[in-house]
């Protein structure tokens, strides 16, 4: 059977297409989701795409946190559902406490778009089993509130947990804590990281690099074997 993920859209979502086709060559089935749909149409795994939900208002994922769809998504992500927040993703699920620390307006207040590379840190999540601890790959980045910040007690828990997922290589783009670029939660079925990865899966586009297909094949490979 083949596995079923979710992709969500919110009002102000820029990425929800261009997620589905990546999730689509990788092989799996991309869901649709709307952000007042109250039931996840039983998919095996969601994704919160980048774009700018309800316009930032208020900070960026912040509204987006309390739509309907995200009850059922809280209630099972903290019961093991697999989910992956990509940008503003990432953002909403700070905002939904799924994942620690917060975003803040990048250090130098200018929106940036460029290709970033990435260090692998934690090659052990539900997203990125395919890749290899320590391998530094090249990932699409665009964003203005794309600074991470915790505490630092939640920094040091992060980093001795080993639950930063990526780190900035070679210049920190936007002031990040510690060069964070992602984090997981503890169980690792959570995953939020600034890049975007669905830009890096055909090398036509994005980077002109897959870098970011072992992101959707890694989640695929957990469903099928689970």
């Amino acid at each position: 059977m083949t596995a079923r993920i979710g992709v969500v859209t919110f009002p102000g979502s820029l990425d929800d297409r261009d997620t589905q086709r990546a999730i689509r060559l990788a092989g799996a089935e991309p869901v649709a989701l709307w952000h007042k749909d109250k039931d996840l149409k039983q998919v095996d795994a969601v994704v919160l795409c980048g774009g700018f939900s309800y316009g930032d208002y208020l900070r960026a994922g912040a509204i987006a946190r309390f739509s309907p769809v995200m009850e059922p998504l809280i209630e099972q992500a903290k019961a093991g559902l697999p989910v992956l927040g990509i940008c503003n993703g990432f953002q909403i699920l700070t905002e939904a406490h799924l994942l620690p620390g917060t975003m803040l307006r990048n250090n130098h207040l200018h929106f940036i778009c460029r290709d970033q590379k990435l260090r692998v840190e934690n090659a052990e999540t539900a997203w990125t089993s395919d890749y290899t601890a320590g391998q530094e790959i090249h990932i699409p980045l665009k964003n203005i509130d794309g600074q991470y910040v915790a505490d630092q007690r939640t920094l040091d828990e992060l980093e001795s947990e080993g639950r930063v997922a990526f780190r900035y290589l070679d210049v920190n783009p936007n002031g990040s804590n510690n060069d964070i670029a992602g984090v997981a939660n503890e169980a690792g079925n959570v995953v939020g990281l600034m890049p975007h990865p669905e830009h890096a899966v055909e090398p036509l586009v994005g980077t002109g690099r897959t870098d970011g297909l072992p992101f959707f094949t890694s989640i695929l490979k957990k469903l099928v074997n689970a």
